[in-house]
């Protein structure tokens, strides 16, 4: 199969998962990024801890480590990967 076709179809153009029984296993590294804007209210609210339900910032990055344990689950045709870090 030449490089520019797309792996995740098969010959009639119908969406498969890709067999990865025969690949050898790899350490694969990944990084994901986001942004917030917030108000100068807001920001000065999180910064005296005066938002009342909870720490938000932490309860952001527990979403990510949830996120990235569920990966499989929420994109479409991702087979499922052990993860031994998640920070």
């Amino acid at each position: 199969m030449p490089k520019d076709e797309l792996t995740h179809f098969d010959s009639d153009g119908r969406v498969q998962m890709v067999d990865v029984t025969a690949k050898a296993e790899t350490s694969r590294r990944a990084l994901a990024a986001g942004q917030i804007r917030l108000t100068p209210e807001i920001m000065a609210r999180l910064k005296a801890g005066g938002v009342g339900k909870g720490d938000p910032v932490s309860v952001a990055e527990l979403a990510g480590v949830m996120g990235a344990k569920k990966t499989s689950e929420l994109i479409p045709l991702c087979h499922p990967l052990p993860l031994s870090s998640v920070n």
